[in-house]
This record gives structure tokens, C-alpha cells and sequence, in this order.
């Protein structure tokens, strides 16, 4: 097992330069802490977590709160992508990475109770139905949350630019001529009361008006709802031009669909997604999507909350927003020198 002193070696510092630089104190310069980071992962130094938690009374344990409607699982990119950047910042920081969950084997607990049954040092909500009344039970206790789009009061939320996307998305098709316009949302989430309200500010901004025919729900990441709302949007004897889907995946059911009345995408329908996942970019025309940074969500959820761990005299509650982009692919037509 390697130990402090042969990292001390290689690096030519004492032991206890090397035991500061690894708790990344600021006694300790960046350059010299960075060139021991290295020796160590180089190495393949692993800190003595029991000894380490004695000394600070914490478990150095992350419970992260993942549950799925669709049960996609972590075969969902967007998801996946996320929580790979969770536990890879954790990992950095020295902190492990387990699920939350109420159902362990056949015991049944709260989300509260097995967070603290795993000495969790704090909790991420990467997604749940945050109406749920354990997810409220494990935010009005003691232990310290980051939430993923959506607001409790006194926590810090990590918030993707959800009531504004929407709008960048209407702007970009109103460009290019569309004025009938399908929105088929998510479940009434916050994520959706932010995307509905950014659509519809969009709307009345440009003078645009919707039929409430043209709003749909389906859930999210869930492609058969899509394209049964899709089946009915095309029924419709005034049919939108253009339909946006809650995500990229649940537009695989509305691709289907429009395949299935014999149309083609975008000649005689526009379709824009959400999202961004990698699927939009190989698909054939490419997928106008709107890019969420699920990346840099997770990072920050993780290091917020190992702020609020680490500094809890300090700690302020934050709302912090991370922006997307437009990804202009190939799936609505300019139709404004047309019709």
C-alpha cells in the first residue's frame, strides 16, 4: 500500500506537505498541490478514509436521489451523462458515490432513513417527483441537499436555463416562417411550468397564437406518449408546421409517427427536440435540439454541496442557472418565402 512518505519521496517535500497539499489546504501552494495530485493518482494512492472520517466526523459519502419515471435507467444520456459527472467530481474530491433509494433488498425505508443508514454526509436530487412527500421529509431535516431543477427554500438548486430555452427554440423557428407551432410538453414538473411559461411569453412576444389544441403532455423519455400526441396534433384539420418534443428520446415516438402518415421531416413537417443527447447528432436529417449542459450540472451540483459539507458556517443557499445552447440541425424547413 503506498503511503504518505513514499509520495513524500518521489516528490522530494515532507510528510506533511504532502498530507496538506492532498487536503487541498491552502497552506499549500496550487503548483506544488497539483504536482502531488499527480504523484499520488500516479502512484495510486488511496487515503485512509477510516482514518480520515475520525478525524473529521464525516463519512466522506454521497447519496445521490435517482429515480426514474421512465426507468431508463443510466442508458439515458442526458441522466448518464450527468451522474458521471457527479461521482467524477466527488472522486476528486475525495468523496464516494451511492444511490439513495426507500427500497434496499425487501426493507423498506425513507429516502431520509437510508441516507442516513449509508452516513451519507449530504444528498443530491438528480431527479424524483419533488412533490413526493419523502423527498419533502429529506428536505426538511438535517441533512445538507443540492437539488437539480427545482427550488426548496434555504437549499441550493443547480438549474438548467429551462425558462429561457424555450424561447430561443420560437425565436429560431419564427425566423424561418413558423407560426403554427405543437408544443408537446413533460409532466407538470418545474422543469415544465419553466418551458411552458418560456413558450408562451415567446408566443405573445411575437404576436403568435396558439391553439390550445397544439399543447400536448407526455411524459418525459417516454417515446409511445410522443407519438400518440404527435398521431393527434396530425389529426388536427389546421396541423402545426412545426412540433416540439420534451426530449430528444421521446421524439422517437413522434418520428415514428409522422413515418406512419407518410411524411417526411422537415419537407412536410418541422420537428425540434430537447436535450441534445448524442442521438440528435447522428440522426439523419440532424435533430434541432436545444443542448442542456448536463456536464456542468453535475459538476456544480457536486462541488455546492461539498462547499455546504465542507464550509457550513459559510453556507448561503443559491440558485444557480447553467446555460444551454441551440443546436441548429437539419429538421425545420424555412418556410417563410412559401406559405
Amino acid at each position: 500500500m503506498v503511503k504518505l512518505k513514499d509520495i513524500a519521496d518521489v516528490a522530494g517535500v515532507s510528510i506533511g506537505t504532502v498530507s496538506k497539499a492532498l487536503s487541498n489546504s491552502h497552506e499549500i501552494s496550487i503548483k506544488v498541490t497539483k504536482k502531488i495530485h499527480k504523484i499520488a493518482r500516479e502512484m495510486g494512492y488511496i487515503a485512509n478514509s477510516q482514518a480520515r472520517s475520525l478525524k473529521t466526523n464525516r463519512s466522506y459519502n454521497i447519496g445521490v436521489v435517482y429515480i426514474d419515471k421512465s426507468k431508463a435507467g443510466l442508458k439515458h444520456e442526458y441522466f448518464s451523462t450527468m451522474l458521471s459527472s457527479i461521482q467524477e467530481t466527488l472522486r476528486i474530491k475525495g468523496y464516494d458515490f451511492t444511490f439513495i433509494s426507500n427500497l434496499v433488498g425487501t426493507t423498506k425505508h425513507t429516502l431520509l432513513s437510508h441516507a442516513r443508514y449509508r452516513r451519507c454526509d449530504g444528498v443530491i436530487i438528480a431527479t424524483a417527483d419533488y412533490y413526493d412527500p419523502e423527498i419533502h421529509q429529506l428536505m426538511a431535516s438535517d441533512m445538507k441537499v443540492v437539488t437539480i431543477d427545482h427550488d426548496f427554500p434555504n437549499r441550493t438548486a443547480i438549474m438548467s436555463d429551462n425558462n429561457i430555452g424555450l424561447g430561443k427554440i420560437v425565436d429560431y423557428i419564427y425566423k424561418l416562417g413558423h407560426t403554427k407551432i405543437a408544443f408537446i410538453h413533460g409532466e407538470m414538473t418545474q422543469v415544465t411550468k419553466d418551458r411552458l411559461e418560456s413558450f408562451k411569453t415567446a408566443c405573445q412576444r411575437l404576436n403568435i397564437d396558439i391553439p390550445q389544441a397544439y399543447i400536448k403532455q407526455a411524459d418525459y423519455h417516454l417515446p409511445k406518449q410522443s407519438g400518440i400526441a404527435t398521431r393527434e396534433l396530425l389529426s388536427l384539420d389546421e396541423k402545426p408546421t412545426c412540433i416540439i418534443y420534451p426530449d430528444d428520446y421521446s421524439f422517437m415516438g413522434g418520428m415514428t409517427e409522422i413515418e406512419k402518415h407518410g411524411l417526411s421531416i422537415p419537407n412536410d413537417i418541422s420537428v425540434v427536440g430537447y436535450d441534445g443527447i448524442y442521438l440528435s447528432r447522428i440522426l439523419r436529417p440532424t435533430l434541432t435540439t436545444y443542448v442542456q449542459n448536463s456536464e456542468e450540472i453535475g459538476k456544480q451540483a457536486a462541488l455546492k454541496l461539498i462547499n455546504h459539507i465542507e464550509n457550513p458556517k459559510e453556507f448561503i443557499s443559491e440558485r444557480i442557472t447553467i446555460t444551454g445552447k441551440l443546436q441548429k440541425g437539419h429538421t425545420v424547413k424555412d418556410i417563410k418565402n412559401t406559405f
